[in-house]
């Protein structure tokens, strides 16, 4: 559904939650909340192909219900909590494919620890950085453990003899590690399908093998066992597809019936010292598909007809130094891939795409083996909804992807519902031939088109007309704001229209070389009228002292709050103001009338007193105004500010 972002606290609200499945979200991340702990009754907990990051918090010990815990595929750091050990009811767990550290907690080391989980079947803990010593009362006869997945971390030490305590075992994957010394005794591990040991440091005899009938997997290679001719087990193995043992120090003869053997792909037993004659009989199956005998004695080989098989890879064998064969295929390497018949792929607009990775079994030609396959996941597929189905695999370096591509019959898509029911394979409700073991599924995201998008269609319309709706109520209230916006900016300035107060002060005002001052304007050249500003005050109010931004000088006088003059006349003042120039008069340079402020702003003239400057002004304005601006006489003195 691609989800995005951090999972909340709040999600430990949904108490009744049973199943929580979030996976395939590779953009949800962050850290784990402590609070999914107080889910209580969930059952299943699926959080698979995110990004989650931090701890596993300790908290999650809590789900006392939950049967399935799959935390893989993300981006988890630090050690198990040991509180996992209280997951009582827990069948499937899985932590694989993390960042996870330190060793496998244990109760009588911590209280509480995996050897508790007597419900367990799968522990898949692979591709991680866990160390340490694996104790051997981690495992017990009670157990139900059918996978044990270790494969890919950093153990050390003895492999524990309690594994082949457990009777119940099918794969056991130890490979990629750092295990020493001996292998114990699996004898009694009788339904194992896989045995993957390989790249690690074990020493003494080859582990026995017989009686394991049915063994399609074995791979012991890179260790350091003692010398020894090859196992008599081998020829019993009449299930095995893979058997590797290269680098193991075995010698002899490989036997002729295990060519034979009807599900045997893979045959690798290079770097060993087998010598004499590789005789592969007359009745090699025909699935065989390679055999690797490099770098060992072989001196000669038989080769019948019936090997259809491409890769026969001798090299690095005495025979091959013989002149007559050095240049052929099997001394040279050179050999091609026989081609293949191409693949008939389903193509459709709008394709469901999932990837099952197959963590359990080695393949030498998947290929054989996918039409089975497919006509298993149609069978399970379609009965839920018609649809076609190709598949893809390639190989990781590490396990099998299967790619299945589902296309709808005779529609553009599947419904969500259909997907939902047919194609989540998340919580494992799809079950695969069982020698493809385990795995886990992540989908792709898909474009649904169902009800559910209906609804997302029908949400958009009625969200469209509340938005057409919304915008009109809008432009009401901005009209109505305006409106009121126009009326307060008519009671703050009677210039703007018909005056404030309901006062009637007509037209603006006629002014000449007079200019109109903000409020901001004139607070920001007084620094808010502080009081050093001030020069002086009277009935009328206070003047300050000032510079306007152009360096002009000026003195602003401030009516105090409650004056009496009103508009009219404050605009017949500054009018008549505007007008008047004499030697005699301070200049008016301009006003302020804003919200309810008063102001008159004169040219600033040093010496004198302030009482003058506004006596002289008042009495040359009237003189000049009786007169006709005529000059006074008897006006002898400069008034100065």
């Amino acid at each position: 559904m691609t989800i995005r972002g951090t999972l909340g606290d709040d999600i430990g609200s949904l108490t009744e939650l049973r199943i929580l499945d979030l996976s395939s979200n590779p953009d949800l991340g962050g850290p784990l909340p402590a609070a999914i702990g107080k889910l209580v009754k969930l059952e299943e907990l699926a959080l698979i192909g995110c990004s989650f990051s931090g701890p596993v918090p300790s908290e999650l010990g809590n789900l006392s219900q939950v049967k399935f815990f799959a935390l893989n595929s993300n981006k988890l750091t630090g050690s198990i909590p040991p509180s996992l050990g209280k997951l009582s009811s827990v069948t499937w767990l899985d932590l694989a494919d993390n960042l996870l550290t330190g060793p496998l907690p244990n109760s009588k080391d911590n209280g509480t620890g995996l050897d508790q989980l007597l419900e367990a079947v799968h522990f898949h803990f692979n591709q991680n950085k866990l160390e340490g010593l694996i104790p051997e009362y981690l495992f017990n006869s009670n157990m139900k453990l059918k996978h044990i997945l270790f494969d890919y971390n950093r153990f050390v030490g003895p492999i524990p003899a309690s594994i082949g305590a457990i009777p119940t075992l099918e794969v056991l994957r130890l490979n990629n590690n750092g295990f020493m010394g001996q292998v114990p005794s699996l004898k009694n591990l009788t339904k194992l399908h896989v045995v993957m040991l390989s790249n690690n440091k074990l020493n003494g005899a080859i582990p026995n093998l017989a009686g394991m009938t049915l063994l399609e997997n074995v791979d012991m290679s890179n260790n350091s066992f003692t010398p020894s001719n090859i196992p008599s087990w081998f020829s019993n193995l009449t299930d095995i597809m893979t058997l590797t043992m290269q680098s193991v120090g075995i010698s002899g003869q490989v036997p002729q019936e295990l060519f034979s053997f009807r599900k045997l792909q893979h045959l690798i037993l290079s770097d060993n010292q087998l010598n004499g004659t590789l005789d592969m009989g007359n009745n090699v199956n025909e699935g065989l598909d390679l055999v690797d005998i490099q770098n060992n004695g072989i001196t000669s080989v038989k080769v019948y007809d019936s090997f259809k098989g491409q890769f026969l890879k001798l090299q690095g064998n005495p025979l091959c130094n013989n002149s007559l064969l050095s240049d052929t295929m099997p001394c040279t390497g050179l050999q091609t891939e026989a081609p293949r018949q191409p693949r008939i792929e389903v193509q459709c607009a709008y394709p469901f795409i999932e990837i099952i990775v197959f963590r359990a079994p080695s393949f030498g030609d998947v290929v054989q083996y996918l039409p089975e396959l497919q006509k298993n996941l149609t069978g399970k597929l379609n009965s839920c909804t018609p649809n076609q189905l190709s598949l893809a695999h390639s190989n990781d370096g590490l396990y099998l992807n299967v790619e299945i591509k589902a296309c709808p019959v005779n529609k553009k898509r599947f419904t969500y519902s259909q997907v939902l029911n047919c194609f989540n394979l998340t919580r494992q409700n799809y079950k695969p031939p069982e020698f493809y073991g385990p795995y886990y599924a992540r989908a792709r995201h898909y474009p649904f088109h169902d009800k559910a998008s209906r609804a997302v269609l029908i949400g958009i319309v009625t969200g469209s007309v509340l938005l057409v709706v919304g915008l009109m109520l809008v432009g009401f209230y901005a009209v109505r704001q305006k409106k009121r916006a126009q009326e307060l900016v008519s009671i703050n300035n009677p210039f703007a229209s018909w005056g404030s107060m309901g006062e009637d002060i007509g037209e603006a005002p006629k002014l000449k070389n007079a200019r109109f001052f903000t409020l901001e304007e004139l607070k920001l050249c007084t620094n808010d009228f502080r009081e050093i500003n001030a020069i002086g005050a009277g009935g009328y109010g206070r003047v300050y002292r000032a510079k306007l931004p152009d360096g002009q000088l000026v003195a602003i006088k401030r009516s105090k709050e409650g004056s009496m003059q009103g508009g009219l006349e404050f605009k017949t003042e500054i009018e008549l103001l505007s007008r008047v120039h004499h030697k005699n008069l301070v200049a008016l340079v301009g006003f302020c009338f804003e919200k309810g402020e008063k102001m008159l702003v004169y040219e600033f003239v040093s010496n004198g007193t302030l009482s003058e400057a506004l006596y002289g002004n008042f009495f040359h304005l009237i003189l000049l105004v009786i007169f006709g601006y005529r000059r006074c006489a008897s006006c002898s003195f400069t008034v100065k500010l």
